[in-house]
């Protein structure tokens, strides 16, 4: 894989460009080709993937991606660094850059019908740190094309979105996105790859699409009950869904019904267990009237 952006490369398209990295918008620009291509290998695209890029600066995983994919849409809401990016891959991909779509938009924002055409089949990209997880969260809710895709983040928050129930960790990001995927940490990325250097490493997540663990409950009231158990993570879960069910003792009777423990707590549970008291809430509600 050849033609990638390195240090040198990377400082003066950012001179050119009249760019200085900002914390704003999480702007950490990989330039290490070694890194690139160890993201590309461990994502797994065929030659059939769509892939969606968020937030590819000036190009670095750009490049490697459009050697890969079938095609690529790469959302960047930085205007001059959406700009740049197509001649930037006309002059290092060659005919490899008919291939990129870039959008020039906010991926909290963008829509299925904006990237239609083709539809994303894998997420890959360097992910701002400052709105990894909504991003994630919001790409995978919208785009049910997507079947697996492969995200560096903070490390931090990689082990959050990877933990399982008991782990210290475990939380909102964990039980929301095993909703959607399966998910696994696939390696530490170290900060001398990025330009500026950050002050904590990074963590590659890989995950695969998977059925929603009930089709008998919306996904919006699963995560209601996910929500109210860990704003008070410390308290039972009869304490803690008390506001969400409307009282305490309505709280133990959906936790019963769903065969949770109403002394248990939240990081113990399973998304399959926080699905069964969101399906339990309609029956609990008509026994109380």
């Amino acid at each position: 894989m050849t033609g990638l952006l390195g240090p040198a490369e990377i400082r003066e398209l950012a001179a050119r460009l009249g760019v200085n990295p900002t914390k704003k918008l999480g702007q950490n620009f990989v330039h290490d080709p070694n890194t690139v291509r160890r993201i590309v290998t461990a994502a797994g695209l065929t030659g059939d993937d769509v892939a969606l890029e968020v937030g590819p600066g000036l190009g670095s995983l750009t490049l490697a991606l459009l050697r890969a994919a079938a095609h690529l849409h790469a959302v960047e809401i930085d205007p001059v660094l959406a700009g740049a990016l197509p001649q930037t891959a006309a002059t290092h991909a060659g005919p490899d850059a008919a291939r990129l779509t870039v959008h020039r938009a906010d991926a909290l924002r963008i829509t299925a019908a904006a990237l239609a055409d083709p539809p994303p089949t894998a997420l890959v990209a360097n992910l701002p740190y400052n709105v990894a997880v909504p991003v994630v969260l919001h790409l995978l809710a919208e785009l049910p094309t997507l079947r697996h895709g492969l995200v560096m983040v903070q490390k931090e928050v990689a082990d959050r979105l990877v933990a399982g129930p008991g782990s210290k960790v475990y939380g909102i990001p964990s039980v929301k996105l095993a909703w959607y995927a399966r998910s696994r940490a696939a390696g530490r990325v170290p900060p001398n790859v990025f330009w500026p250097v950050p002050n904590v490493d990074s963590g590659l997540v890989a995950f695969t699409r998977r059925e929603p663990p009930r089709d008998d409950v919306p996904r919006q009231a699963v995560f209601a009950v996910v929500d109210a158990a860990f704003a008070q993570r410390r308290k039972t879960l009869r304490a803690a869904l008390a506001g969400w069910a409307g009282s305490p003792d309505r709280a133990a009777a959906a936790l019963t019904a769903a065969g949770v423990d109403p002394g248990a707590r939240g990081e113990s549970l399973t998304v399959e267990q926080f699905a069964a008291i969101a399906a339990s809430a309609p029956t609990v509600a008509a026994t109380a009237q």
